[in-house]
C-alpha cells in the first residue's frame, strides 16, 4: 500500500511540474493524466498471484501438450517439470516451444521440487500428474504431505489406488482432482445422458480407444454406472427377444451394455445410444487430439486450489 501511494504521490508531482496544458482548449488535463496512471498502478498492484504448477510427466505426449499450455495461460506459472525421460533438457524444448528456462527433473528430485512450492506460503501450488499409475499413489500423498494439491489424469489406476487417495485426502483435509478423463466434451455427454435415462427402456455405451489402452475404460464404465441405481433396468427381454444376448461387451450396473473397441488411431470416441418406440437418440464425443483435455485440466487446477475434499471426475466441476 505504501508503494503504491509513493507512486502515485510521484506521478502526481512529476505531473504537476510539467505543463499539460491543451493548446486546442487552453485548459490544463494534469488532474486526468494523474487519475489515468493511479488507475493503472492500482490494476497491477492488486490483482491476484499465479498458481504454481507442477507437472509430472511433462516428457509424454500430454505432459508436451500441458507444458505448452500452462506456461501460456493466464494466472498460472509453470514452476517444476519431472520425468524419467530428458532429465536436464528444458521444458519448452521439448515440448517443441521456445525454451522457458526450466529444466525437466528426474523423479528422485520431486520432493525438493515440492518443497521449493510449498516455501511460497501465499500461494497455493498444484501438482499435474499424468503419468504412470505404478508411483501414481505416493506421488499424490507425497503432494498433500507438502500442501500441494494434485490434479491427477493418469490412466490405468485401480479401485485401491483410487480409494488410497480419497482416504488420504480426507485424513489431510485437503483438496485434490482425479479423473480418467479431463474432457469436458464427455463430461457433458454423461450428463445430457442422465436426462434421458427416464425415457428410454434401451442403452447401450460405444466407445472407440487406443490399442494400448484398457477395455472397458473407466469413463464408460462411469458412464454406465451414472446412468444405474435409478430404479430402472435396462435392455430387458421383450417378445421373446433378449437385448443382452446380442452384447459383445461387458454388461454393467442395470443392464447397460457396454461395447469398446480399439485401433492404432489416436482418435477416440464415446458415446451413450438410448433406444424408444420407433425412435433412438444418441450423445456422442470424439477426441481427435490431445489438446482436447487440456480446458479441463486448466479448469481443475484454478477449482483445485479452493477445495477441501477429494474430487473424482471432471463432471463435478462443471
Amino acid at each position: 500500500m505504501l508503494l503504491r501511494h509513493s507512486l502515485v504521490s510521484s506521478l502526481q508531482s512529476d505531473n504537476r511540474n510539467i505543463d499539460f496544458t491543451s493548446k486546442a482548449t487552453g485548459l490544463s488535463t494534469r488532474k486526468f493524466t494523474a487519475i489515468k496512471f493511479r488507475k493503472l498502478i492500482i490494476c497491477r498492484s492488486t490483482g491476484p498471484k499465479p498458481i504454481p504448477v507442477v507437472i509430472n510427466g511433462a516428457a509424454g505426449r500430454m505432459g508436451k501438450e500441458l507444458v505448452k499450455a500452462i506456461s501460456r495461460a493466464r494466472g498460472l506459472e509453470l514452476v517444476g517439470a519431472i520425468d524419467t525421460k530428458h532429465i536436464g533438457e528444458d521444458a519448452g524444448e521439448v515440448a517443441g516451444i521456445a525454451p522457458l528456462e526450466l529444466p525437466i527433473c528426474s523423479a528422485l528430485d520431486l520432493p525438493l521440487v515440492l518443497t521449493s512450492v510449498a516455501q511460497d506460503t501465499e500461494r497455493s501450488g498444484v501438482l499435474v500428474d499424468f503419468s504412470a499409475p505404478q508411483g501414481a499413489t505416493e506421488t499424490f500423498k507425497q503432494a498433500i504431505a507438502f500442501g500441494v494439491r494434485p490434479v491427477v489424469g493418469t490412466t490405468g489406476l485401480s479401485d485401491k489406488q483410487i480409494n488410497d487417495m480419497m482416504d488420504f485426502c480426507d485424513m489431510a483435509t485437503m483438496g485434490a482432482v482425479v479423473s480418467p478423463s479431463f474432457s469436458i466434451g464427455q463430461a457433458l455427454v454423461q450428463q445430457a445422458a442422465q436426462s434421458a435415462v427416464f425415457h428410454y427402456t434401451n442403452v447401450e455405451v460405444n466407445e472407440t480407444l487406443r490399442n494400448d489402452e484398457e477395455t472397458p475404460s473407466r469413463s464408460a464404465i462411469i458412464s454406465a454406472n451414472s446412468i444405474s441405481g435409478l430404479g430402472r433396468m435396462y435392455n430387458q427381454p421383450k417378445d421373446d427377444f433378449n437385448p443382452l444376448e446380442n452384447c459383445k461387451g461387458e454388461i454393467i450396473g442395470d443392464g447397460v451394455m457396454v461395447n469398446s473397441s480399439c485401433s492404432d488411431d489416436l482418435t477416440s470416441s464415446h458415446e451413450i445410444i438410448f433406444g424408444g418406440l420407433g425412435e433412438q437418440l444418441s450423445f456422442k464425443h470424439t477426441v481427435i487430439d490431445y489438446k482436447a483435455y487440456i480446458p479441463g485440466v486448466i479448469l481443475a487446477i484454478r477449482r483445485v486450489v479452493n477445495l477441501k475434499t477429494f474430487v473424482f471426475g471432471i463432471d463435478k466441476l462443471l
